[in-house]
């Protein structure tokens, strides 16, 4: 059956009434080489994006990695051309992308990059490419790892309100955000660690691609950043040379009358035969009917954790995708996935810091439910830590990039204080209470020493109850005991693998094809779940009554200031953001997790929030 995409819709209209256009020809195009532009942000969860508002700004990593796997199998494809303009990814992504750049190589199929500038991650990926090429004018910031801790406590006091944390495991740091200037000596320990995992990761990819030692890469990380003429002398790239050189040298390779496609698998969702009158109406028909799960072909599911975790249920968009990972709606895709006979395997894609513990255990017990009745594999991305960590511990087999940052087991709670800000603006709030810990949460005041040690106790609780999960789910895999892996620790993926906190080192199509495997199959489609929705799915749905509707999301309110929506941070962050867009997005994450801390009083989260450049 014919599979449509959102842009499908406009090609089908159009082609009841247009010439047939040039990337429609029927099959047989002589020798191409399939171009990509990598640019904006690197995002798990897939999005459509019928009318290309997202053109530049954001680009899935599954659907990047499943067209330049289509151009590494298209025997037409005789090559592969990188070109990059602001691209933004974190390390685990560097590393898949990477990992499937080799793959050309092993084919000897030639992956041509041409730059303007790159930085240290950014030519981590690139350098795997068999010719890199910059412009004359080009920069090249090799210059190493930086990275920057965020805290809040000075803002806190500016505001007049005072965070009360408790912490349950020495390296738990997240707390810290709130409550210190800078790291404690704990925190410091963990952050160097991490710091040193993930630099060791970035250097081995350098050295791999370009042929040098650790010790030569380190020696030119310290030298740069460089100038084009100087990254050529020092052999980081293969030539210089402008756009049109660069193109007139592949066309010297493969003639003159070699096709650049520039468009390589972007409409991999429309497959019409235009020789056929009828096509249009045959398969507008098919669109609309849809397909059923005893329809579909044998699949392998995938389930995205993208984001902060919460409870309850996202607002939808009509470009899909929302904003954090909710347990209501990755419950209901993991059960779907779990009644669906045609899903034969789940991968769990988790690329989140954490969040809820609650929300975290509803996901945790979801993923119970896929494991008794077929094979369910976790990929990390980025990071998979603290509640991210959580999520995935009940799997068959953990996945993890050697640079992804995951576990930090643990769990830290408490509330903000926020009298003084009242004070300020002249707001006088008098308590009433009955019952003798009524006032627990109060905003008005610390902790005493007997609500200290009652919160300290709970929280306790939930810590063992996440300790227990992965004693169960990896007790025979640690080695070393738990208590000494956990208490907030946080390790890079390669590090999880010799602690048995992961099974094996891989992106998602490792985990994807060791699904498939698992589940004793060789001829599957990989799917989304749930699969994403375009502006006309979520139209008709609406029309139809059966869309999403407010009454079926989880609002929860809260102080305005702190969830981002004050006039105060709605005109100074999207400034931020253009002066300091790294900087931003952090500012934006913290202050969600103060609305966490007031909605969920106990979080699984990362120790802080870190910028790294």
């Amino acid at each position: 059956m014919t599979t449509l995409n959102s842009r499908a819709v406009c090609v089908l209209l159009a082609a009841a009434m247009l010439p047939l256009p040039a990337w429609a020809q029927l099959p047989g195009q002589s020798k191409r080489i399939a171009h990509f532009h990598l640019s904006g942000q690197i995002t798990e969860t897939p999005q459509e994006d019928p009318f290309g508002l997202m053109a530049g700004k954001a680009t899935s990593l599954k659907g990047l990695l499943k067209r330049l796997g289509k151009a590494r199998k298209d025997e037409s494809v005789k090559a592969v051309m990188l070109t990059t303009s602001g691209m933004a990814m974190g390390a685990a992504q560097v590393e898949e992308l990477r990992d499937e750049l080799n793959k050309f190589r092993a084919l000897d199929k030639r992956v041509f990059v041409h730059v303007e500038s790159l930085n240290t991650w950014q030519y981590a990926l690139l350098s795997a490419a068999s010719d890199l090429s910059i412009v004359p004018t080009a920069d090249l910031w090799l210059t190493g790892m930086y990275g920057e801790g965020l805290y809040a406590k000075d803002l806190l006091d500016k505001l007049g309100c005072m965070a009360d944390i408790i912490h349950i495991g020495d390296y738990k740091s997240a707390g810290e955000t709130f409550t210190r200037t800078g790291p404690s000596e704990a925190a410091m320990e963990n952050i160097d660690w991490l710091f040193d995992g993930l630099y060791d990761g970035l250097v081995a990819m350098i050295a791999e691609s370009r042929g040098m030692s650790p010790k030569q890469v380190l020696a030119a990380l310290d030298d740069g950043p460089y100038t084009a003429e100087a990254a050529l002398k020092a052999g980081l790239v293969d030539s210089v040379k402008y756009r049109d050189e660069f193109v007139d040298e592949i066309r010297s390779v493969y003639g003159r009358d070699i096709e650049i496609d520039n468009r390589y698998g972007e409409d991999d969702g429309v497959n019409i035969d235009f020789s056929n009158p009828f096509a249009f109406f045959s398969v507008l028909g098919e669109m609309l009917g849809g397909k059923t799960g005893k329809d579909r072909e044998p699949s392998i599911g995938i389930v995205y954790v993208e984001g902060a975790i919460v409870p309850g249920y996202g607002q939808p968009s009509p470009f899909g995708g929302s904003s954090g990972a909710f347990s209501g709606d990755i419950r209901n895709a993991l059960r779907e996935a779990a009644d669906d006979d045609s899903v034969k395997a789940v991968v769990l894609r988790v690329d989140s810091p954490g969040g809820s513990a609650l929300a975290s255990e509803i996901i945790l017990r979801a993923t119970e439910e896929v494991h008794d009745k077929k094979p369910l594999i976790v990929s990390m991305g980025n990071v998979a830590a603290s509640g991210g960590y959580y999520v995935a511990c009940g799997s068959d087999a953990i996945f993890a990039d050697a640079t992804t940052i995951t576990g930090s087991i643990g769990v830290v709670g408490g509330k903000i204080i926020t009298n003084g800000l009242w004070n300020k603006i002249g707001v006088n709030w008098v308590p009433f209470k009955r019952g003798r810990n009524s006032d627990l949460m109060n905003s008005r005041e610390a902790f005493s020493d007997a609500q200290r040690k009652k919160i300290h106790d709970w929280m306790y609780e939930i810590y063992e109850v996440f300790l227990g999960h992965v004693r169960t789910c990896r007790g025979d895999k640690l080695t070393k005991e738990l208590n000494d892996l956990a208490g907030g620790r946080v390790y890079t993926g390669k590090q999880a693998l010799d602690l048995g906190l992961v099974d094996k080192i891989g992106g998602l199509h490792d985990a994807v094809e060791f699904a498939a495997r698992q589940a004793k199959i060789s001829d599957y489609e990989v799917r989304t779940i749930p699969e994403p929705k375009d502006f006309f799915q979520t139209l008709m749905g609406e029309l139809s009554g059966k869309g999403a509707r407010p009454s079926d999301v989880s609002v929860r309110a809260g102080l305005s200031l702190f969830a981002g929506k004050s006039p105060l941070l709605d005109s100074l962050l999207p400034m931020l953001e253009q002066l300091e867009p790294m900087r931003a997005q952090a500012m934006r994450r913290t202050l969600q997790r103060i609305e966490l801390l007031r909605t969920e009083s106990v979080l699984t989260v990362m120790p802080m929030e870190i910028v790294v450049r």
